[in-house]
């Protein structure tokens, strides 16, 4: 199902619309007998950069998509009203306005904005009547080791403060102890404490251990109804990699395969240049097919990508490279 989303200059973008994932009972053997061929899908990974490549009208034409998919994120401690103010802008006209005029482009706007909850009234306000959802981190971000009831009643205020999505984070030692009903019933709650909103799990995979952990959270997660799976916060050491992505999606792809309910998938960190980015659509092509190709259903939790597309949009036009501090964030 398809139906427009107004932007503020009045023209209307087509938005997928997936029915919800409601979630399944916890099925431990399913659980328990997912596994992840390390070596196999290492080599698989490393086959990704140079297996598709795509150039001038097509390359121009994957990254305005890519634009469309980013969840243009600030998460910094001195976040200002000011600063989420102008990233909204950015989210609302993500290149100049000339590019996208030769490009036939007009319109486009990135998928969300994510920020921190004390953020969320100045974002949403910012953002009425774009269309443009406002995305909070939640539930003690990034650590997730503030008081459980606590993380669950900041889902609740983010959500009273009008967040259309929460990136919640996962006890990480759930998975590390493989404490799989621990974890299904943490992520259960924050479910429904997110109510209407939809609630991206970040796995912190570069905390988990293994690949097999990556894909038996993935699992339980989206069993316990989560509606994306999220590789990261973005504070780790090693965030989103190419082999995790490749363990998580394969897990959705499964999950899909018996229940009939798509899950999105969100990469977040690390993913900074437009190559990147292409190398990651290709892959969701791949493995998931076209329709994970939508907003609903895949990410890019990012701050610094934009500028390098606009940067690779601009040359694309004009011929030239233009330097990157033209297209700052904020």
């Amino acid at each position: 199902m398809h139906t427009p989303t107004t932007t503020a200059e009045g023209h209307q973008l087509p938005t997928a619309l997936e029915p919800r994932n409601p979630g399944m009972a916890l099925d431990l053997d399913w659980v328990r007998t997912a596994q992840a061929n390390t070596s196999a899908i290492e080599r698989r990974a490393k086959t990704l950069p140079g297996r598709r490549s795509v150039k001038k009208d097509y390359q121009a034409a994957w990254l305005c998509k890519a634009i469309s998919l980013i969840d243009l994120t600030t998460l910094s401690g001195d976040d200002s009203e000011g600063r989420v103010e102008r990233l909204c802008a950015k989210a609302k006209q993500p290149v100049r306005a000339d590019i996208l005029d030769a490009l036939d482009m007009t319109g486009l706007t990135t998928g969300a904005v994510c920020v921190y909850h004390d953020m969320i009234e100045t974002a949403v306000s910012s953002l009425k009547g774009t269309g443009i959802p406002v995305a909070a981190v939640s539930t003690g971000f990034p650590a997730g080791l503030s008081p459980y009831h606590l993380r669950i009643a900041e889902i609740g205020e983010s959500v009273k403060a009008g967040a259309e999505e929460i990136d919640i984070v996962i006890t990480r030692r759930h998975v590390l102890q493989g404490n799989w009903q621990a974890l299904y019933d943490e992520m259960k709650e924050m479910r429904e404490a997110c109510g209407d909103a939809h609630v991206k799990a970040i796995l912190a995979t570069g905390e988990l251990g293994t690949l097999r952990n990556v894909a038996r959270a993935s699992l339980v997660c989206m069993m316990a109804g989560a509606d994306f799976i999220k590789t990261s916060t973005g504070k780790e050491s090693v965030n989103a990699t190419l082999p995790v992505s490749l363990v998580m999606i394969r897990a959705i792809r499964d999950y899909y395969e018996r229940t009939g309910f798509r899950v999105g998938y969100k990469p977040a960190g690390g993913i900074s240049k437009a190559k990147d980015a292409l190398v990651y659509l290709s892959l969701i092509k791949d493995e998931l097919g076209d329709r994970w190709l939508q907003p609903d259903l895949f990410r890019f939790g990012a701050s610094s990508l934009l500028g390098d597309i606009e940067r690779q949009l601009e040359h694309h036009v004009t011929g030239q490279y233009s330097a990157s501090y033209r297209h700052a964030m904020a």
